[in-house]
């Protein structure tokens, strides 16, 4: 509500020590006079706190009603009851014109009454549900309207009073201190408010759209609105702040509009005129001319005036909050800045305003830069406008060109786009090295930001010379030319920079701005098959390697049409979209049917480009081969393959082939009959050589006079059998029982190399997976298999598992580490038959023992952690050594996944636990991953795991330190024992922030180590002091993991260990680690010896049977009640938070103990102003530092 306005008292009146008088009788509210609050009676406050209830109920009750009207006529009706602006625009944009119009006509019968009815509206905007008064100002001297200009908070009622500056007036706006805490419109959330925020929005625009015809030039109506909000944007409250520059930004907007529209005015004007005058004769004037002059001079004046109106806002809101605080205010003076910059660029665009812009490129909010460069790119695409963007490239270049590698997406997107458009329209101003940075970014795994740069570079790649037309794509030769030389230029710039492995992200990159370049599937094979016409146009054997893999990598995403892995999810397709990528890829199948078998014939000595080749037929179209009548070039691509097979050893090309094959035997095609057929003939071609080579090795003195290229050609054949045996069942051929026979005989007399023994290795375990599949799908199928048939199954398995084990130390490390890979596998097969499957197959459940698992566990330790410090290890070259890392890895996750699946003991994960911090970088993320996979097993365990794994490590560093007998230097201060402790606190992070999960974990881990600081079997340094005390140092590590209550719940079972004798003699600096663990857990920091022992020996003494039962119950595990003496036992709300399994105490012990404690109660919410809301409004003496809170490059802004 707001008062009428009433004359300011005479000068000569005397105030009360400087402060405002009192309100004269006309300011009245609800029947009561609002006064100055310094100089209220407590009866009076507390009627002005009752005034604001009333007016805050009524008005909570009509937006209530107002908010969602259920049909038109409800709408209507509430428009009738609707009696202040705000109600009006938050019912909807249906009535805002002729609200406006009632609005400006009532301003122009008494415009000091509408006035106060729109300030109203602004305060209401602001969530303002209080009252506002007014009074004249006009006799009151300068120095006396300064001190009228207060902000202060009244404790007593508990309102905020706020003296706000709006000619003609002095306005007094009271609202309580809630109104941050509530929320107010702009920043609310749900429909109701976005659509409140349009239609604030829609009301600035119409308001000035339709007061430009009359009262906009009056010379009060915008004075008196721009002292308003200036005044406003002054406040230390966010609401008003944020709502008077948003509607001071959006009426400059408006603005624009108005003097865009001037323009048309002018030009019109000036026509009439020159009509007029030419009509005229010479030297003679008419009213009619004169008349048209006038007007053409108010047209011309009228852009003055609003520039100025513009200029008046700007100053005073834009500059004073465009470096606030509150990232939304930032956010709405840049976003409106960049659309003024684009519609009236001949105020605007100079660099007196684009160092705004310039500057908020640095702010730390995403959200800010972001609007900055939307409103530049908004300008960079207008060709007649970068002109004047000169100074500003020159200034802010190379802060847009390092915004690419942005920490936000979605700004380092932006930031592209716009250096894009910069390369584009400003010659000379992006240099070529950031041009070819810019390029690299066609790799990013972030989408978004690799199209653009694939954008960039096509644009900038496949440019024409300046001169240089397109060739007409009529003429066939000519688009094969262009083709060639785009193709050229594309495979030129990935040779060029360095990228030879990620061929599939740059087509990705490039897919929606080649042009169709790379869907040409005619002129891209033509471009392998044919010779080239000129020299110039061969390839080079590398080109053609990159062409081989465009050409695959293009029809990936031709087939599949989502971007490659790591580029984020499958795109979803519509209907036209699924329509159109089936026809292309229809199209693609029958191009490739035709031209692959001959490029398979063609490069079939090239390993590399036949891989690739391979991989295009899992993307055909099948169906096409029937209905294309293209059978003949199935019988071709068969026989190549074929060839290939029997010529390669290649592994990559072996499962290729295997893959092919397999796709193609698709009972549901009509090719089956076919495929089927040659793929049973070259089966039968290969188990025949391997049998024919097999007899002869042990027919010849059991295979001791075998010539090596007698066992290479074996394993060979062996190496392709391995690779069909993958994909296809080959059961019928028995070779599993042949590649056993083979290890047998090398477990029994060795000589046999690594090429022989590991395919027959993976070829075993293949024949042995196929035949508990077969077993599976037998029992699915209701006729379950028999028990002779899984005996000998079984018999097989142990067999193999055998070997296995033997194989763990076999001399070649090849060898040994497949074999390590198999038996875990294996092992994860055998220990879960039984689990879902009929009950016969539990005969084929298999756990290892002890000491399986501990010559595994020793592999471990010594093929992934045993070699990290040998030199040979460390002065490798890089290839090697990652190579290295990668087979370590493989080691680790096998082993690592045994632990995940309760194959091996949990306890076994305390030698790898150990290595962490060691090995983070290149094991850290599987270890990581293992630690949460077995909290999710078994909590408890899992922890336990943690604490033993950290006093083993802590044993072995007292055996060194009692070893080397360094009593000069302290235990806790050496390099190794900051290692566990740091390997501790890895250890608490894994936990995360979910307290109430992982608190019976913790409290485990506390107990556990209590036990082990004063029970441990270290030998010991001091008679009187325990064992391993040191180690409270590392378990504090995890205090802060514990809740509140558990602190305390372990700060008692500390007390329990601590006997009289140590009460008296904890002093010096080998009791340290006691008193920061013992700090850790109450939350002090006095860490002196006195303070220490004296609140030691605050406790009474324990009652020793009670702690021996006590630790007897904890063993078992039951929940145990331990009561201090003197303790309260009142039942208190936290006893059902407290139930450890491990750390039973009752809560109730200790909430009796926080009470009686002398604990500080929660502090009565603070009613002050809370000054951080704004960088310019500081409380006296306190001088404005923006460091922390805003990124903005500190410039001259006289040297902009």
């Amino acid at each position: 509500m707001i008062a009428e306005p009433s004359p300011a008292p005479d000068t000569s009146q005397k105030e009360n020590d400087g402060q405002e008088a009192t309100a004269p009788a006309s300011a009245v509210q609800n029947g009561g006079c609002v006064k100055n609050p310094s100089n209220l009676t407590p009866k009076e406050r507390r009627k002005v706190r009752e005034q604001y209830e009333n007016v805050r109920k009524k008005n909570i009750l009509r937006r209530k009603r107002s908010s969602q009207p259920e049909s038109i006529e409800d709408e209507v009706e509430e428009m009738v009851e609707a009696v202040t602006l705000f109600e009006v625009v938050s019912l909807g944009k249906r009535a805002m014109q002729s609200v406006v119009d009632d609005w400006i006509e009532a301003y122009k019968e008494d415009r000091d009454l509408a006035l106060l009815d729109l300030i109203n509206f602004f305060i209401q905007c602001s969530g303002c549900q209080g009252m506002v008064t007014a009074e004249m100002y006009q006799s009151l001297h300068s120095s006396d309207i300064l001190k009228k200009m207060i902000e202060k908070f009244d404790e007593e009622t508990g309102l905020q009073y706020k003296r706000i500056m709006a000619r003609p007036w002095i306005l007094t706006v009271t609202w309580p201190m809630e109104l941050e805490d509530e929320g107010y419109p702009l920043v609310k959330a749900g429909p109701h408010w976005k659509k409140f925020k349009a239609n604030f929005c829609e009301f600035t625009a119409v308001l000035i759209q339709q007061c430009q015809y009359s009262i906009l030039y009056d010379g009060y109506l915008m004075n008196t609105i721009t002292s308003l909000l200036s005044g406003l944007t002054g406040s230390v409250v966010r609401a008003f702040r944020h709502t008077s520059t948003f509607a001071a930004m959006k009426l400059v907007t408006a603005l624009v509009s108005v003097i865009q529209n001037l323009d048309v005015s002018i030009h019109n004007a000036q026509q009439l005129y020159e009509v007029e005058k030419n009509r005229t004769p010479e030297g003679e004037t008419g009213p009619r001319l004169d008349e048209l002059d006038r007007k053409r001079k108010e047209c011309q004046q009228k852009p003055v005036e609003i520039e100025n109106m513009m200029n008046a806002l700007f100053k005073g809101t834009f500059v004073q909050r465009y470096r606030d605080i509150i990232p939304e205010i930032r956010i709405v003076c840049i976003e409106e800045m960049g659309s003024w910059l684009k519609l009236y660029p001949n105020m605007f665009l100079n660099d007196s305003y684009l160092k705004y812009v310039g500057w908020m490129l640095y702010d730390k909010q995403a959200e800010v830069r972001l609007k900055c460069l939307q409103g530049l790119r908004g300008l960079y695409e207008h060709k007649e406008l970068v002109f004047k963007m000169g100074l500003f490239n020159t200034r802010f270049k190379s802060r847009i060109v390092s915004m690419t590698t942005d920490k936000e997406p979605e700004v380092a997107v932006e930031a592209m786009k716009l250096v894009m458009l910069m390369v584009l329209h400003c010659e000379n101003t992006v240099s070529s090295e950031e041009c070819e940075a810019m390029y690299h970014f066609v790799y990013a795994t972030y989408r978004p930001l690799a199209v653009v740069a694939g954008e960039l570079l096509c644009k900038r790649l496949f440019c024409l010379p300046p001169g240089e037309e397109e060739a007409p794509h009529s003429q066939k030769n000519s688009k094969f030319v262009y083709s060639l030389s785009r193709l050229k230029k594309l495979i030129t710039f990935f040779l060029n920079h360095g990228f030879h492995k990620h061929v599939t992200y740059l087509v990705d990159s490039l897919w929606d701005w080649e042009d169709g370049l790379l869907r040409d599937w005619e002129c891209l094979t033509n471009l392998l098959r044919d010779k080239p016409m000129r020299k110039e146009e061969a390839f080079t054997d590398a080109q053609e390697s990159v062409l081989v893999e465009i050409i695959a990598a293009a029809v990936r995403q031709t087939a599949e049409g989502h971007p490659p892995v790591g580029r984020g999810g499958r795109k979803v397709l519509t209907a036209k979209e699924r329509r159109t990528q089936m026809e292309e890829c229809a199209r693609m199948t029958e191009r490739f049917i035709v031209v692959l078998p001959e490029l398979l014939a063609k490069y079939s000595s090239d390993i590399e480009k036949v891989t690739n080749f391979l991989q295009i037929p899992q993307y055909y179209n099948l169906n096409v081969y029937v209905t294309g009548r293209l059978e003949k070039y199935l019988d071709a691509l068969l026989k190549e393959m074929k060839e290939l097979v029997h010529r390669h050893t290649d592994l990559n090309i072996l499962e290729a082939c295997s893959k092919v094959y397999s796709i193609l035997c698709n009972e549901q095609l009509t090719i089956y009959p076919i495929v089927s057929e040659a793929l049973r003939q070259l089966i039968d071609d290969l188990v025949d050589d391997f049998s024919q080579l097999l007899d002869d090795f042990f027919q010849e003195e059991e295979g001791f006079g075998v010539n090596e290229e007698h066992i290479f050609r074996m394993s060979c054949t062996l190496k392709k059998l391995t690779a069909f045996h993958n994909a296809h069942d080959l059961t019928g051929w028995h070779i599993g029982d042949r590649t056993l026979k083979i290890l047998n005989f090398e477990k029994e007399n060795g000589g046999l190399p690594a090429e022989t023994l590991i395919p027959a290795l993976q070829c075993s375990y293949f024949a042995l997976l196929w035949k508990l599949e077969l077993a599976t799908e037998s029992l699915v199928a209701e006729t379950p298999p028999s028990q002779e048939a899984l005996s000998e199954l079984k018999e097989q398995m142990t067999c193999f598992r055998l070997i296995c084990e033997s194989y763990l130390n076999h001399h070649n490390k090849d060898v040994n580490e497949k074999a390590f890979i198999l038996l875990c596998d294996l092992l994860i097969v055998l220990s879960h038959q039984g689990v879902d499957e009929d009950e016969d197959f539990a005969l084929l459940k298999f756990l290892p023992d002890h000491d399986l698992q501990s010559r595994m566990i020793e592999f471990v330790k010594d093929h992934v952690f045993g070699e990290n410090n040998l030199p040979e290890e460390m002065n490798r070259e890089e290839a090697h050594r990652l190579d290295s890392i990668y087979r370590k890895r493989i080691i680790l996750a096998e082993y690592c996944k045994l632990i995940a699946y309760n194959v091996v003991e949990m306890m076994t994960a305390v030698e790898i636990y150990k290595h962490y911090m060691q090995t983070y970088h290149d094991f850290g993320d599987i270890i990581k991953e293992t630690i949460n996979r077995t909290r999710h097993n078994d909590r408890i365990e899992s922890a336990r795991t943690l604490i033993v794994c950290l006093q083993e490590l802590y044993q072995n560093h007292m055996a060194t330190y009692c070893s080397n007998n360094s009593r000069k230097k302290q235990i806790d201060s050496s390099a190794s024992f900051a290692s566990i402790k740091e390997l501790a606190r890895r250890f608490s992070l894994t936990f995360g922030w979910d307290q109430m999960n992982s608190r019976e974990s913790i409290a485990m881990i506390h107990k556990e180590g209590i036990d082990f600081a004063f029970h441990g079997d270290s030998q010991d340094i001091d008679y009187y002091l325990p064992p391993n005390l040191t180690f409270l140092a590392i378990i504090s590590e995890f205090s802060n993991k514990l809740l509140k209550p558990d602190k305390k719940l372990v700060y008692y079972y500390l007390q329990e260990f601590v006997t009289d004798h140590m009460l008296l003699t904890c002093k010096g600096e080998k009791w340290h680690p006691l008193y920061c663990y013992r700090s850790s857990l109450i939350g002090t920091d006095d860490d002196a010896e006195s303070t220490i022992a004296s609140s030691f020996r605050e406790w009474p003494p324990p009652d020793r049977s009670k702690v021996f039962a006590t630790k007897r119950k904890f063993s078992d595990g039951n929940i145990v009640d331990i009561s201090l003496p003197g303790s309260s036992r009142q039942p208190t709300d936290l006893q059902s938070d407290s139930q450890l399994s491990y750390f039973s105490w009752k809560s109730k012990t200790m909430h009796s103990e926080e009470n009686t404690g002398g604990e500080a109660s929660p502090a009565v919410q603070d009613k002050t102003l809370r000054m951080g809301d704004s960088p310019d409004i500081l409380p006296e003496g306190q001088t404005e530092d923006l460091s922390e809170d805003i990124d903005v490059l500190e410039t001259d802004e006289g040297n902009l």
